[in-house]
């Protein structure tokens, strides 16, 4: 394909900082009418993978955390391929056609997830493609029905739209949530990503668009983990509450199956995702990988992953701390340019999470009963 047909049309709108737009000159406001749907998000640099043949459902389920066989055409799921030590290493939003299962990625994974494999496929009747350079990924909030720009423009090669719609609103079947709370901040949250062609982006030229720092700004707000900003190398699903979305608990064998339970039902993950609330007095933002800190004096308990000023609840945080970090303690973070922020903890994924086997105390050898 060449380079003018890739050239990304939400680029040229006015105002736009970025590529693909981080915002058109107004943030909070974009904010509001992508939280309303009544603006589309540009996510043209995501990754697409396809995979077709027979075989796939089975073959994907085999080697990653959901259960995707017998997913209907149509329908959305998201999985984890983890490494034999039950780490995290990509993220993948499914959606099949009935012929072909897609892979929807954050930008830059692709490829690894790609070469995994392909050098995977043994005999099985499948074939594994990158598409990033037919289709970009835009994002919404609300019902396709509601945005018909949108959905006139949906890709379907096979017939079948292609949307995918995040299955993070509520805990999946087979999934679990390790929030203690009766009303998640994800319970309204619907929003959904559809493939378009490329060379078709220009049909949405006349489409209110929001820039990334929307999204992103509203992702915090659920708590919802992104494969881009929340993994590190020693990441494990329990800890970003990623079961309730992308773990399957009683499927068939997975690489790093056994740390999934074992952690689950015996243990209790080494670290915890918390969301922040930050002292905007400031005015600034943290980065991510800026350390957070027990108090001023104390030490560091963790790392920011991801920063947003909220258009409601102002500057707010995604953080990973260590598991044994009080939830009730003061925390601070120190930013690049010197400020030193005051943060109050909301906690996500709680201190005791884990160790959900009710397994019964054995007595010890040679103990006498009375």
């Amino acid at each position: 394909m060449s380079s003018e047909a890739r050239v990304d049309p939400f680029t040229l709108r006015e105002g736009a900082v970025g590529a693909p737009p981080q915002h058109y000159g107004n943030p909070l406001g974009e904010q509001r009418e992508l939280a309303a749907g009544r603006a589309i998000v540009d996510l043209s640099d995501r990754d697409i993978l396809s995979v077709s043949g027979p075989d796939r459902l089975s073959w994907l389920d085999s080697l990653t955390s959901q259960r995707l066989i017998g997913l209907a055409p149509g329908a959305s799921a998201e999985t984890l391929l983890l490494d034999p030590s039950g780490r995290v290493e990509y993220a993948a939003r499914v959606l099949d056609d009935g012929e072909t299962a897609w892979l929807l990625m954050d930008a830059g994974t692709g490829a690894g997830f790609l070469a995994f494999l392909t050098k995977m496929r043994f005999m099985l009747r499948v074939e594994v493609a990158d598409r990033s350079a037919e289709f970009a990924t835009i994002g919404a909030i609300g019902e396709i029905a509601a945005h018909p720009r949108l959905e006139s423009v949906a890709a379907a090669p096979n017939g079948v739209p292609l949307v995918w719609v995040d299955p993070w609103r509520s805990v999946v079947a087979g999934g679990f949530q390790y929030a203690q709370i009766d009303a998640h901040p994800a319970d309204d949250w619907n929003y959904f990503e559809v493939l378009v062609e490329r060379s078709r982006l220009h049909e949405l030229g006349s489409v209110p668009a929001a820039g990334m720092l929307a999204l992103e700004a509203l992702r915090i707000e659920v708590w919802r983990p992104r494969a881009a900003t929340e993994l590190d190398s020693t990441t494990i699903p329990h800890e970003l509450d990623w079961i309730r979305s992308a773990v399957h608990l009683s499927k068939g064998c997975y690489r790093g199956q056994e740390t999934v339970a074992k952690v689950h039902n015996l243990g209790h993950p080494p670290r915890r995702l918390v969301l922040l609330h930050l002292d905007g007095s400031e005015g600034v933002l943290p980065s991510p990988g800026d350390e957070v800190l027990l108090d001023s004096e104390g030490g560091v308990v963790g790392r920011i992953t991801a920063a947003s000023l909220h258009h409601e609840l102002g500057p707010i945080a995604l953080a990973v701390l260590k598991r044994s970090t009080d939830p009730t303690a003061a925390l601070t973070v120190p930013t690049a340019g010197g400020q030193v922020l005051a943060a109050a903890q909301q906690v996500i994924v709680p201190p005791d999470a884990g160790a959900e086997a009710d397994v019964p105390r054995l007595p010890r050898l040679g103990a006498v009963r009375r």
